[in-house]
């Protein structure tokens, strides 16, 4: 587990990070229903090569909400205002669920402050496959009712569809993942990105070809939320990408395949 800490931000609200390693700033974007937790294993496999940052999201994990919408634009936006609280110029980004989105949407909008970008298993285009899950919470009426209503369940299924069938949760990290997502502020603050996120789908694929920082599509080849089809239609979208589809792997491969993340994530940045 990663150690960590509340920062206070100058407005007061309170942000829980994780900081380890030294050398250029690599920020780590969780989706949900995990926090910051779920980079424990790959974190400390690139912290010699990075100072890595990994933090709750506001609104998610045990941080404190900002006012204010919940679309990518509007996490993107919250992502630049911390580099610039920390007084980092530019930085790497690795997004996962619904963490890629913000990722892809700060790539294309400020370009000057991001080294390289990696996105893992996220709803990239509104209009391809994903499980019959995601698309009952792509509906707000739905997913406010289930987040609401039946936080346990929602929990358990993705945990379930997330790992492979042989592959647990340690007792200590789901724990985390739970206590947060049980909050019922939490549970809120999902729903209302679930829909923002929702209307901001059709418009984020005409920023894609804007990115232009050296970019790696590192997908799950057996996701059960978002298949390839993402990846490869979000590679062909963005000029000069590298593609790499994990054979056999799942959605949570962030924490269960950390040591071959780490490598392909290292080998890529050397790159770049």
């Amino acid at each position: 587990m990663l150690t960590t800490a509340f920062e206070t931000l100058p407005d007061g609200r309170r942000l829980r990070m994780a900081r380890l390693g030294t050398g250029p700033p690599l920020l780590l974007l969780h989706g949900y229903p995990d926090n910051l937790q779920i980079w424990c294993e790959l974190a400390d496999r690139l912290a010699d090569r990075f100072q890595v940052i990994a933090f709750d999201w506001p609104g998610l994990g045990y941080s404190d909400a900002w006012p204010g919408g919940a679309t990518p634009l509007h996490l993107a936006d919250r992502l630049l205002t911390l580099l610039d609280t920390w007084r980092i110029d530019r930085a790497g980004l690795v997004g996962m669920d619904m963490g890629g989105q913000p990722a892809l949407a700060f790539a294309a909008r400020y370009p000057t402050r991001i080294r390289h970008l990696v996105v893992m298993n996220s709803l990239v285009y509104g209009d391809s496959e994903t499980s019959w899950e995601i698309r009952i919470l792509r509906q707000f009426g739905w997913n406010r009712l289930l987040l609401r209503r039946l936080p346990r369940l929602v929990f358990r299924r993705a945990v379930y569809t997330f790992l492979p069938p042989k592959v647990r949760l340690p007792r200590e990290l789901r724990a985390d993942f739970w206590e947060s997502f049980k909050r019922p502020e939490v549970r809120a603050f999902i729903a209302k990105m679930c829909a923002g996120y929702q209307g901001a789908l059709p418009h984020l694929p005409n920023l894609y070809g804007h990115i232009t920082c050296p970019t790696l599509v590192l997908w799950a080849e057996e996701d059960k939320h978002f298949p390839p089809v993402h990846a490869k239609r979000l590679h062909a979208a963005i000029p000069g990408s590298r593609l790499h589809i994990v054979p056999r792997a799942e959605h949570w491969m962030a924490w269960y395949l950390a040591d071959q993340m780490a490598r392909r994530i290292r080998e890529f940045s050397s790159l770049g």
